[in-house]
């Protein structure tokens, strides 16, 4: 039997809370298949501050290079934490960049999807937004955030756009393998129009296209037609690679069309290990009371399975068991009347045989 070994970082208020049931539905997926999880769970983020000194401790770091992958709670406090007056090198959201960058994540997958009954909570209209199913892949370690030179004095603001050969191929390659496992479309989002560097990103999308992947359909929007469409649209996405800076924008702005943070996951993928979480946050004002929606730390351990861990096959049982439960009763956050507890208990009925 092949044993998966998870390093599990449980994280802060409601993290916990959402990662033991996802534990719990791993363990029930897992049952009676020819391969079982060996959790490991090590401290990071705001526990760790408290325990350790820093976020991301040495122990958290050696096993998350020895995991097959890792998954991650949401970490952090309120703003009037103790956490958030540390130097910024010892806070939550450095041990966050410090994570990332140990384990050479350099896409970003986040699934953009409306769950059928649900379409009502969107803030765009319900026939528009029905039947959203989008996945955007973000470059997450090159572009405006990291060129050089980037300064500021009191006259002149600074920070310059580049990206590589390499880095393009990489998450063009990413994307175009990902649409494949979806329904074969990509959307390339850049500014071609008036930035270099965005007309170098479109050649090198094109090549990688056109010489690996033609049995992929390939169209460009420019970044501001792109945020018009995502939300007037969305429907007509399937999978969209962009550049850093406008897949931070884009990605969030998407994040708003199912109606809750609490059912979206995300998978950093690309390096030695895979690093999945969902996307919404600590939650302090419901911690302890099985308010917490535990939906997107699912979704996200269904990531891991197939982006991750290559069982395929287990994911789809993990996302249909999920969307089965929500059809039925979704958490109390959205309109429905379970409780943390109740939602597991009914996904994992769900995976029954």
């Amino acid at each position: 039997m092949s044993r998966y070994r998870i390093a599990v970082l449980a994280g802060d208020f409601i993290g916990p809370e959402v990662t033991a049931a996802t534990l719990d539905v791993l363990n029930a997926l897992a049952s009676g298949q020819a391969w079982s999880f060996d959790f490991h769970e090590v401290p990071f983020g705001g526990h760790a501050i408290d325990e350790h000194g820093v976020p991301f401790p040495d122990v958290t770091k050696a096993e998350a290079h020895a995991a097959d992958a890792v998954l991650l709670g949401s970490v952090g406090g309120p703003q009037d934490h103790a956490w958030n007056r540390l130097p910024r090198e010892q806070r939550v959201e450095s041990g966050l960049l410090a994570l990332r960058a140990e384990l050479g994540t350099y896409a970003n997958l986040r699934p953009v999807k409306v769950f059928e009954g649900l379409e009502g909570l969107s803030p765009l209209k319900t026939e528009v937004a029905r039947g959203t199913d989008m996945l955007i892949v973000r470059e997450l370690t090159g572009g405006i955030y990291f060129g050089k030179p980037s300064d500021a004095t009191a006259e002149t603001g600074r920070s310059t756009m580049v990206y590589e050969r390499h880095e393009v191929e990489r998450i063009a390659r990413t994307a175009f393998e990902t649409a494949r496992l979806r329904r074969g479309h990509v959307t390339n989002v850049d500014k071609a129009n008036v930035l270099d560097v965005s007309q170098f990103w479109r050649d090198v999308v094109v090549g990688i296209r056109d010489t690996e992947f033609s049995d992929v359909t390939l169209e460009h929007l420019y970044v501001d037609n792109a945020a018009m469409q995502v939300v007037s649209q969305p429907t007509s996405f399937d999978v969209v690679v962009t550049g850093n800076l406008f897949g931070d924008i884009l990605s969030d702005l998407a994040a708003v069309i199912p109606g809750s943070l609490g059912v979206l996951p995300s998978a950093s993928v690309g390096g030695t290990t895979g690093l999945f979480e969902p996307v919404h946050g600590s939650a302090p004002d419901i911690a302890g009371q099985d308010a917490a929606n535990p939906v997107g730390m699912m979704l996200s351990a269904a990531m891991m399975l197939r982006y991750g861990l290559n069982e395929v096959e287990a994911a789809d049982r993990l996302e249909a068991a999920v969307t089965a439960a929500m059809g039925e009763d979704a958490t109390r956050d959205l309109g429905g009347s379970r409780g943390t507890a109740a939602f597991t208990r009914a996904v994992i009925d769900h995976l029954a045989p």
